[in-house]
């Protein structure tokens, strides 16, 4: 005998009446399909993923946006239940105000200077596309804070996407960044009837048209402001044991370093690789960014410039931590000149290097519009199949 209500189903089995009786078990849950209609085209497209931003510097807003993030049990490696004590017993009660503050200090106009450089990415990469002759569509989402990568999904598939391919905007994998993107497309696609084609780009740390643009961004810095004594890449850090764990993005930042130091002519003295970012007492990759930098005031080094290789947005942890109080560490300790490189952001040739590392990841995919004629003539034999008229119910 079965009962059932609009979400659970109650079974009850005879052998087992004791044990099952009453026992509820949940239906799968799947988001609607959007409309179908014979004939529509089948559209190709790209998801850019970033990490993700507060939707105000506020405290509220920050709280919402931490608890996210800190949640991810990819971010936090801890026992969830160990974690969730000291992260809503502790964390989310003190931390919130403090990063609401550092966020208002390098909010625009626009919002927060990650969301707009997302977007703006996201805009000329379709126009890059469409002029190499590929008519796709192109979305941004964040991992955490809006607009999230499930609305995005839905969004392209109501658009008529079949064929979706994921781009993070990390350029080295880890799995605190790339694997959790690819954990929340997982996660959509679970509650997904009708699944896309999916495509992941892992990295591109070493894509000569990224370290291109990078040296591009130095160079235009140092043509204006000529060269400094010491030039810092300060990339992300991440806990150490992730490295002795399996996670290459110790040794993707490094590569990426040494490739940007190779294209600029630098001799190994003159550059130095550093992580920042460090959050809790645990060990993470070193050398860690401030003191290498307060070091180098110290032994009287006059001049230092920092680039961030591993952001390809501004973002609170370049404008905030490295422009404002990494600066003010080197000069606090003597250092007399200190020049922060932006990020790539909207620059020409990172739009240009993402474009071809998209379309490498495109090939095979069909990245044009079927004309109008095309599309009648499919719309017609479905009809004569015995397919509905109008909206379909099911995409063919």
């Amino acid at each position: 005998m079965r009962t059932q209500n609009a979400a659970t189903h109650t079974l009850k089995a005879p052998h087992r009446a004791g044990r099952a009786r009453g026992r509820k078990y949940r239906m799968p849950f799947f988001r609607p399909e959007p409309p179908y209609t014979h004939g529509q085209p089948e559209r190709t497209a790209v998801l850019l993923c970033n990490l993700g931003t507060p939707d105000e510097a506020t405290a509220p807003a920050l709280r919402r946006y931490l608890g996210q993030f800190l949640s991810d049990h990819r971010v936090v490696e801890i026992p969830k239940l160990v974690w969730m004590l000291i992260l809503h017993g502790i964390i989310l009660r003190v931390r919130p105000a403090k990063s609401a503050a550092k966020y208002a200090s390098v909010w625009t106009p626009e919002g927060s200077p990650l969301a707009v450089w997302t977007a703006k990415q996201a805009t000329l990469l379709r126009g890059w596309l469409g002029e190499a002759g590929h008519n796709v569509l192109v979305r941004h989402a964040m991992r955490y804070g809006n607009p999230s990568i499930a609305s995005q999904l839905d969004a392209l598939k109501a658009e008529g996407a079949t064929r979706i391919l994921i781009l993070p905007l990390y350029p080295q994998y880890s799995g605190t960044t790339t694997a959790s993107v690819f954990d929340a497309v997982y996660t959509w696609a679970a509650s997904t009837r009708n699944v896309p084609e999916l495509r992941f780009v892992n990295h591109y740390h070493d894509d000569a048209g990224y370290i291109e643009a990078l040296a591009r961004t130095v160079e235009s810095h140092w043509k204006e402001n000529g060269q400094p004594d010491q030039l810092v890449m300060s990339f992300h850090g991440v806990p150490e044991r992730t490295l002795h764990l399996g996670d290459p993005y110790h040794c993707e930042a490094r590569k990426t370093g040494r490739l940007l130091a190779e294209r600029l002519g630098l001799r190994e003295d003159r550059y130095q690789i550093t992580f920042q970012s460090r959050f809790g007492k645990a060990k993470w990759l070193e050398p860690y960014t401030q003191p290498t930098i307060e070091a180098l005031a110290q032994k009287g080094t006059r001049r230092v410039d920092v680039i961030c290789p591993g952001f390809t947005s501004d973002c609170l942890e370049t404008l905030e931590e490295i422009n404002m109080e990494v600066r003010e560490a080197f000069l606090h300790h003597g250092g007399k000149e200190f020049h922060y490189i932006p990020c790539l952001n909207d620059t020409h040739p990172w739009i240009g290097a993402l474009s071809r590392i998209t379309q490498q990841h495109l090939q095979g995919w069909p990245t044009t519009v079927a004309g109008a004629d095309a599309q009648e003539d499919a719309r017609k034999h479905a009809l004569a199949g015995g397919a509905p008229q109008g909206r379909c119910p099911v995409a063919h």
